[in-house]
């Protein structure tokens, strides 16, 4: 194995693995791990790119500023490279991106803008819109502008491309490739690769429902409505600049449910930790593979590692929150408990239990309120203003046991109570403590009963 002299010459030669648990049909379906690449993503190919072409250019040189607006990958790709390169970097990020993306471009010294998720293109907080608007407000920066930029299909057409077709010429070729499309850079350099040297390949579109490319490819029209999805980094409400579809054979439309489930069948079955959109890419390949009558070589792509989005499709609790994951249904006050008690799933603390304890449980499940249990018995509940009240003036009161802050007098509520139930205790600020008889349950907060409603809505 070489030792390199920096981090970015690792961008790229990502390895290949065959799926060997999943049901592909009369398929073989190939991973190109592309999760492998130093800032966890094949963004970090067109990151560097799209920064070297420029310094090749003149256009921009180590000291200046470079701003980008970004749904996704693309920010940590370019925040490597900066980094390593000596550049300012200012990034305007959707609000429904993962915290764990939002904390890995703080660490790696990127400015971050925060935008609305839910406004498209033309207003002015749609985040590509004001990516270029600082750009064009700051003295001397430099727009990356990765839906219009050249440099960006580039990187796949002279990289990407020939690189697949030589990994997958060890097995005897490729018939088709699974892909996303956010700013179309992999899908145009692709198209334009296999063109030139391997025009058989088919490519296929995966997109998110709500995402306007999939009724394009397989219709034809393209329409002026789009809706929201979960999904990180691919889809579209528009068609990018770069963009060339014209090699695009079909397009599967994924929900976001079917993505989340299928990325963690994917972690289950084959030990890949991929990304939200490497689900919806895989559930596509799926679908492809099983309505093929004839073998055929497929590769997919995991675009990036799940280690971004442990939070959110890896976490059951938000899972079930959003609906993704069924529970049994109760037909009572047990079908909004997120955490169940009898499964063990409630964050408890015991009276004698110091309130240093308590705070740190709180902090480290996020939670703001937490039954005080001795043995199975509920005798009370402390909240973070019980703690704040107590400790206040006298910060070593922090040693003293739970039972000194605690409330002992409880809003219990049965469980077989309506649901209208709640509403007077939450108007009163406090959190409902369902039992049966005297038997804990667990608790339900205010944004349980929310969560619940929403979902019933769906």
């Amino acid at each position: 194995m070489p030792i390199h002299s920096s981090v970015l010459d690792l961008i790229g030669a990502t390895p290949v693995v065959r799926s060997q648990r999943l049901d592909t049909g009369p398929c073989e379906l190939y991973f190109k791990l592309e999760s492998q690449n130093p800032g966890g993503s094949i963004k970090d190919r067109i990151g560097l790119r799209m920064i070297e072409a420029a310094e090749q250019r003149g256009d921009i040189k180590p000291g200046d500023t470079l701003v980008e607006g970004t749904a996704g990958n693309t920010g940590i790709g370019l925040a490597l490279v900066a980094q390593q390169k000596g550049y300012k970097l200012v990034l305007v990020v959707p609000d429904k991106m993962s915290r764990e993306k939002i904390f890995n471009l703080k660490a790696m010294g990127a400015q971050v803008v925060l935008t609305r998720s839910d406004v498209a293109k033309g207003h002015p907080d749609y985040y590509q819109d004001l990516a270029e608007r600082l750009a064009r407000e700051t003295p001397g920066a430099y727009f990356i502008n990765q839906f219009g930029n050249p440099d960006n299909p580039a990187a796949h057409e002279f990289g990407t491309g020939p690189e697949i077709l030589a990994q997958m010429a060890e097995v005897g070729g490729l018939d088709a490739i699974v892909f996303g499309c956010g700013s179309s850079g992999t899908m145009t350099g692709l198209s334009r690769c296999f063109a030139q040297h391997s025009p058989h390949t088919e490519l296929i579109l995966a997109d998110p429902v709500g995402s306007i490319l999939e009724e394009y490819i397989n219709r034809g029209t393209l329409s002026d409505k789009s809706a929201s999805w979960m999904v990180e980094g691919i889809g579209e409400d528009f068609l990018p600049p770069i963009s060339d579809f014209s090699r695009v054979k079909k397009a599967y439309a994924i929900s976001d449910k079917e993505s989340f489930l299928t990325a963690r069948e994917v972690l289950a079955k084959e030990g890949i930790l991929g990304g939200s959109s490497s689900g919806t890419l895989v559930a596509a390949a799926l679908r492809y593979c099983r309505e093929q009558t004839k073998p055929k070589k497929v590769l997919v792509f995991i675009c990036d590692t799940g280690n971004k989005y442990l939070s959110k499709m890896y976490n059951d609790y938000w899972m079930l929150d959003n609906g993704f994951l069924e529970r049994e249904s109760t037909n009572d006050l047990r079908d909004l408990i997120l955490r169940p008690f009898s499964q063990r799933d409630t964050v408890v603390v015991g009276p004698k239990d110091l309130l240093v304890t308590a705070y740190q449980r709180m902090k480290l499940y996020d939670v703001s309120q937490l039954p005080v249990m001795d043995g199975d018995q509920l005798v009370g509940i402390v909240d973070e203003s019980d703690v704040l009240l107590h400790v206040y003036g006298d910060e070593a009161r922090f040693r003293d046991p739970v039972s000194t802050a605690m409330v002992s007098k409880l809003d219990k509520v049965d469980v077989r109570s309506p649901i209208e139930t709640l509403l007077p205790v939450f108007d009163r600020g406090h959190v409902a403590i369902v039992t049966e008889g005297e038997r804990f349950l667990g608790l339900i907060t205010r944004i349980d009963l929310l969560n619940f409603l929403r979902r019933r809505v769906q």
